[in-house]
């Protein structure tokens, strides 16, 4: 008797469910790693910005803005200064702290350093953080890449550049917002060049500047810091004043506030 072959179509669908199963634990894997962000996304490590070791030093020639003679007339005072780590310590909620002996000489460097005062850097993986003439600011925050930005001036309250300056500029500090603004690339200022640098925009506002209407008010609020890999700090401008026209009053138009340029020149 001849035997009637029999087709069961649900092997075939076995066989194909069964090479399914096998291929999702590697769809999976493929998923994962493409969903992981990439080092750029991520973005750049703190401590390769901010190199915090004792003994370090960075020599930086600046320039000073000064309003001299009732704020009407503007100097420009220049002079070398010198960051040194001194020393390391724990501050109040644990973290590894360094302190910073700034020290200054004039731009021929013909007299001794004079110390010029000192300030504090606390860097974790998170955050870079300066205090600095009582200001406590968040220099670097991750992730640190390109158009990130955070409140780096949170800490502060309102009005702290006052006293010595009795002007508008800082009412508003505590919300001005930190970008970095340019990606890791090459800065040249003065014909020397700096290279894997992050620049930091802290603030960039104006009224009336350049001053084309005198019996107006004006102000200028202009801050960036710049960071070299493995270096640290090599580029910082921090302008600040505004202009009273002073329409009535004696002696004329006057401005209040500073200004200053610091670039470094050597390192070690």
């Amino acid at each position: 008797m001849k035997k009637t072959k029999v087709y069961i179509p649900a092997l075939k669908t076995i066989s194909f469910l069964y090479r399914i199963k096998l291929l999702l634990p590697i769809v999976g894997v493929v998923l994962l790693a493409s969903c992981r962000p990439s080092p750029q996304q991520q973005g750049l490590a703190i401590d390769e910005f901010v190199p915090l070791n004792t003994g370090k030093t960075i020599t930086y020639r600046v320039d000073s803005l000064v309003f001299t003679q009732f704020g009407r007339q503007a100097e420009t005072h220049s002079y070398i200064m010198r960051y040194t780590i001194d020393s390391s310590f724990f501050d109040n909620q644990g973290r590894k702290s360094y302190r910073v002996i700034r020290t200054i000489r004039d731009t021929l460097q013909s007299q001794p350093w004079k110390t010029d005062g000192s300030f504090y850097i606390t860097a974790t993986p998170m955050q870079a953080e300066w205090i600095e003439n009582n200001l406590r600011q968040i220099k670097l925050q991750t992730p640190l890449r390109e158009g990130a930005q955070w409140n780096g001036n949170r800490f502060l309250t309102s009005n702290p550049l006052n006293p010595p300056y009795d002007f508008s500029n800082d009412d508003n500090i505590q919300n001005w917002i930190y970008t970095v603004s340019t990606p890791v690339t090459s800065f040249q200022f003065r014909n020397k060049q700096y290279d894997n640098v992050i620049t930091v925009l802290q603030v960039d506002e104006a009224v009336n500047v350049p001053i084309v209407i005198p019996t107006a008010f004006a102000f200028r609020n202009f801050a960036v810091d710049r960071f070299a890999k493995n270096i640290g700090l090599v580029y910082r401008e921090w302008e600040s004043w505004e202009y009273q026209p002073n329409t009535g009053g004696s002696g004329g138009p006057y401005r209040i506030g500073f200004g200053i340029k610091q670039w470094m020149i050597e390192y070690n």
